[in-house]
């Protein structure tokens, strides 16, 4: 009987550690940091604390090169000094941050003379996509483009 007892649970036991790895190996995969290459790091941060409303966390280089923001639950954004020039980047390729109202970040951006775009180019005019999201571009001080929409997360 002893004998029967252990093998039970020395089966239980493997189908255990079977089953912890068999659920590691399915564990998502999660967005940990998305890090840009930026010419003038203190314009960079104002840019994305300020205006965008990231809020900055402690970075661990310490070295005047790094700012990092908080940009979701387990997100960060990473900001990184030393890109040699400023570059024009495709507006394909952008960063989206979404607020709760896209009208307060208009008069946002209109205070501080930043210009936006809504995705076919219209100047200073946002569009609405077809879920209803309000969206419209910005351009960061290395023309990095960032989306801002009223996305409901």
């Amino acid at each position: 009987m002893k004998k029967l007892i252990i093998a039970g649970l020395l089966t239980a036991a493997g189908l255990t550690v079977q089953t912890m790895r068999a659920e590691a190996q399915h564990k998502s995969v999660i967005l940990n940091h998305v890090a840009i290459s930026v010419y003038d790091l203190q314009k960079a941060t104002a840019f994305y604390r300020d205006i965008v409303g990231l809020d900055t966390m402690p970075e661990p280089f310490h070295d005047g090169k790094h700012t990092w923001f908080k940009v979701g639950e387990h997100a960060q954004l990473h900001l990184i000094a030393g890109a040699k020039e400023i570059t024009q980047h495709d507006m394909a390729s952008h960063l989206c941050f979404s607020v709760a109202s896209v009208d307060e970040f208009v008069k946002l951006l209109n205070k501080h003379k930043i210009p936006f775009i809504n995705w076919t180019g219209e100047k200073q005019k946002f569009n609405v996509r077809v879920d209803g999201v309000k969206q419209l571009y910005i351009q960061d001080p290395d023309n990095y483009w960032v989306e801002i929409n009223d996305d409901k997360y």
